[in-house]
């Protein structure tokens, strides 16, 4: 049937009783690290398979998105690894160049400190004191997932080796031209006192104000509206549209500028909506970044009127107030000088916040370094359309070709000293020269370097490559890129995967980092909600794998990954998951005391009985089913087969069907037995990709042999029984049926009846033992009176119930039950037979309906059935 593994039988452990997580999980964990299960070998003739882990912030903790994408990476990985590939989950860290700056701020902060104190090498050593000393607790986190990532690999974006990829890979765009420096309008945080990127911009709705005034004087008067009056300093023009028939008089003239001492020109300009507000509005081309393309097209004056910290730098009244003291203050200036026309407070608007501190962020004109990234965009969108990357899924193209195909230049330089700094020398003379890796700094009197470093997401964005080693050619890249699959969410899809794809087209001569992008979404509380503190709904998952185990939180999270979807998670269904966990391993533990084993030979199929032959064909079947569910990266659908065989295929019917074939003993109960193996040693290794620790407690205790990890993953046989399927379908209609029954007279599930059975002449008789143990079922006696007969399936159970059921009570529920169902079918045979509906009802519609009309008449005719069967008295 299929193969176990090479590994050598030893004997069976014996199984404590009940499963304990925390007795179990961390010893696996350190003995698979041990042994070196994990590690990847690039000289190996196996196939390669890599994934890299997108790498999480040095400051971070795991959260529960986290555990999410890395339960999808580390499942892929370890099936790949059983399936015979030499495979490779790279882990490593990213030196998160804000967020960390920050927390030794803070530090530096309760010493009464600031990093100014200390000067730009003093705190860069005190910062990788805190990396050495306190940063990377994920990486302990990750081990209690149960990852299997080649530790001896671990990397960080400020080691040596991707410290020199980040340098070769400046000096080679700078001397491409893909490198510049110029001023532009970028995000600007007067807290943090950098430029931040769009990804750590966080926009929520603010109350604010808006305010309408009036430029101009006499019949050269113009209102324009505006949430921020305190730019009014630095506007340089009022905008118009062209064909605006209200301001063709003021089109090119100057007007007075309130509060100041200057004249500002009346421009055109498409860019301006004149069904919005006004149709006139302010332009301040240093503070906004629409109004620095109006000002660029029409040749203004850019003035910078706030400093770094967002204070007002125009001589005058306003002179030395923050941005939100002097908004109070012009406003207030304004309106004595009897410039409002109106004021809506409060004004709810969407606000950019910065990620890291929350303060609000400016927009401001600065002298930064960008990348030219039409060339590198245009090819990271034809790598997708020419199908060398796919997109998973599918769906997603459309967003990232919105991204890729619209891009603008990246700023890339940061105001901080934590990160990669920018290899530029200026000399005394203007001079500008960029230094490699291999290159000799300049030297000399008048010579210093750039003060800022690189964004954070330059040197992640190279991680595919960096962490096998690039720029060296060396063994490990030639074997590991590019990797396998990339699997990240799609909230990153345009920071992170647009730039990797960019950096790795561009350096590896157009071969892009991965074979396949999957796509996932955000993890969600159980009602939908976004998770936030504010909200207090955010989860540690360390608590849950505490209280319930790694493996329950990992296959909560699998089961709920549909691609490219977010993913609601409560307590509960962690709970439901540990309850799956030790269903699995009292179940192993039974069948192993009863006989289960893989020694030896899978008996001939002539000697097994129809049950087992059902659940080898059920077996092979879920097989291939998980096989396609994993190349299509359908994690909720593996996890919900597997539940499903395991549980109630295996478990609930397997096991309970066989039971008087072990109690019995003799042959029988021994090919039983080695088919039970069989299975568990498959179902086992199909699910220890998911949860490892359990499968491995319970594998190793089967067959004896070294570890899962390392054995080989199951293939489908072929095997195929239809007709054995067939006939425990049969079965489990019959005890489904009067199970259902018994449930609805309100009988206990271990209560005792008596019945007779009439099972001949169908392929159920020799069940009958089965049956009745499943059922609860007792011999028909003396005095027997059946009170209800059950036509099911070709065969007919007769039971007593005799002072177990109130007929009168039972007759009138049934009887309102068939109305119920006589009603849904007159409703649903009316709509189908109405041309009208047809013809204009989309097809997934009508083909519901037909379902209710066919559920409607097998419920006619199941209850009328059970009204047969009850006494007439």
């Amino acid at each position: 049937m299929t193969e176990n593994s090479s590994q050598q039988p030893a004997s069976n452990p014996e199984l404590p009783t009940s499963y304990a997580p925390a007795d179990v999980e961390g010893k696996l964990y350190e003995r698979w690290v041990e042994r070196g299960y994990f590690e990847a070998d690039e000289h190996s003739d196996k196939p390669p398979y890599s994934i890299v882990i997108p790498p999480p912030n040095v400051t971070g903790s795991l959260h529960l998105g986290h555990a999410f994408e890395h339960t999808l990476i580390d499942a892929l990985v370890r099936r790949k690894r059983m399936q015979g590939f030499e495979a490779l989950y790279q882990p490593g860290m990213d030196h998160a160049g804000i967020a960390t700056q920050n927390v030794v701020e803070r530090e530096l902060g309760k010493e009464g400190k600031s990093r100014h104190d200390l000067g730009r090498e003093a705190f860069v050593e005190r910062v990788w004191q805190w990396k050495n000393e306190s940063g990377g607790q994920i990486s302990g986190q990750m081990r209690r997932l149960g990852e299997g990532v080649a530790w001896s690999r671990e990397r960080f974006t400020m080691d040596e080796g991707l410290s020199k990829a980040v340098q070769t890979v400046f000096k080679q765009m700078f001397d491409d031209g893909l490198i510049y420096r110029a001023e532009r309008i970028i995000n600007w945080c007067p807290r943090c006192l950098t430029a931040i990127s769009d990804i750590e911009v966080e926009y929520q709705e603010d109350d604010g104000e808006l305010v309408s005034m009036t430029y101009g004087e006499g019949d050269e008067t113009i209102v324009v509206a505006t949430t921020r009056a305190e730019t009014m300093l630095g506007d340089t023009a009022v905008a118009v549209h062209p064909d605006d028939a209200r301001y063709q008089h003021l089109i090119g003239k100057q007007i007075k500028l309130p509060l100041t001492d200057r004249t500002i020109p009346v421009v055109a300009d498409h860019h301006v909506d004149p069904e919005f507000g006004t149709g006139a509005v302010k332009v301040t081309p240093a503070h906004d970044p629409n109004d620095f393309e109006i000002g660029n097209r029409h040749d203004l004056p850019f003035i910078t009127v706030l400093d770094e910290r967002a204070v007002i730098t125009v001589p005058g009244p306003f002179e030395g107030l923050d941005r939100l003291e002097a908004r109070s203050a012009i406003v207030a200036a304004l309106r004595a000088d009897g410039r409002i026309v109106a004021e809506k407070r409060p004004y709810v608007h969407s606000v950019g916040h910065c990620s890291r501190c929350k303060t609000t962020i400016e927009p401001r004109l600065s002298l930064q370094w960008w990348v030219k990234v039409a060339p590198l965009a245009e090819a990271a969108g034809d790598a997708v359309r020419d199908g060398k990357v796919k997109i998973h899924p599918q769906e997603m193209e459309k967003r990232y070709f919105d991204w890729v195909d619209n891009l603008h230049d990246w700023c890339i330089s940061r105001q901080l000293w934590w990160g990669h700094r920018i290899p530029v020398w200026y000399g005394p003379n203007g001079e500008v020269v960029c230094v490699g890796p291999d290159d000799e700094a300049p030297t000399g009197e008048g010579w210093t370097q750039d003060s800022d470093v690189l964004d954070t997401w330059f040197s992640s964005g190279l991680w595919p490559f960096s962490t096998l080693g690039w720029p060296e050619r060396t063994d490990s890249l030639a074997k590991f890129y590019p990797n396998s699959v990339l699997v990240t969410g799609y909230d990153i899809l345009f920071f992170w995967v647009a730039r990797m794809m960019m950096f790795g087209l561009y350096v590896n001569d157009g071969v892009p980092p991965f074979g396949t992008i999957v796509l996932h979404g955000m993890v969600r509380d159980e009602h939908g909600k976004k998770m936030s503190k504010s909200f207090g709904n955010v989860v540690n998952p360390l608590d849950w794998m505490d209280k319930y185990g790694s493996d329950a939180l990992r296959f909560t999270l699998a089961r709920g990954a549909n691609p490219g979807t977010d993913v609601p998670i409560g307590e509960d269904w962690v709970q439901g998951s540990a309850k799956f966990s030790n269903k699995i391993w009292n179940a192993t533990r039974f069948a192993l005391m009863n006989g289960a084993t893989i020694e030896g030979d899978l008996p001939p199929v002539e000697e097994m009985s129809v049950t087992d032959r059902w659940i080898l064909s059920r077996l092979n079947k879920t097989v291939a089913d998980v096989d396609a569910f994993y190349d299509d990266f359908q994690f909720a659908k593996i996890s919900e087969a597997l539940r499903h065989f395991a549980w109630d295929e295996v478990f609930d019917w397997y096991v309970e069907l066989s039971k008087t074939t072990f109690f019995a003993g003799g042959r029988p109960a021994e090919v039983s037995g080695r088919v039970l193996g069989e299975v568990l040693d498959v179902m086992l290794r199909l699910l220890h990709p998911i949860v490892p620790f359990v499968t491995e407690a319970l594998w190793t205790a089967l067959t004896g042999r070294e570890s899962i990890v390392i054995a080989e993953w199951p293939g489908d046989s072929g095997f195929r029984d239809d007709a054995a399927e067939k006939e425990i379908e049969l079965v489990q209609q019959v005890v489904t049926e009067v199970r259902r029954f018994r449930n609805d007279q309100g009988l206990q599930p271990g209560q005792k009846v008596p019945a007779e059975l009439t099972l001949t002449g169908t392929a159920l008789a020799p069940h009958e033992a089965a049956i009745r143990q499943l059922l609860r079922l007792q011999p028909a006696g003396d005095g027997f009176h059946a009170t209800a007969s059950l036509p099911v399936a070709g065969a007919t159970v007769a039971l007593d119930l005799s002072g177990t059921i109130d007929v009168p009570a039972e007759r009138k529920r049934l009887t309102k039950d068939l109305e119920a169902a006589q009603k849904e079918k007159a409703q649903a045979t009316g709509k189908l037979g109405n041309e009208a509906f047809l013809a204009k009802a989309p097809d997934n519609v009508v083909d519901k309906i037909r379902g209710r009309l066919s559920k409607a008449e097998a419920d006619i005719e199941r209850i009328s059935a059970q009204l047969a069967a009850l006494p007439q008295s």
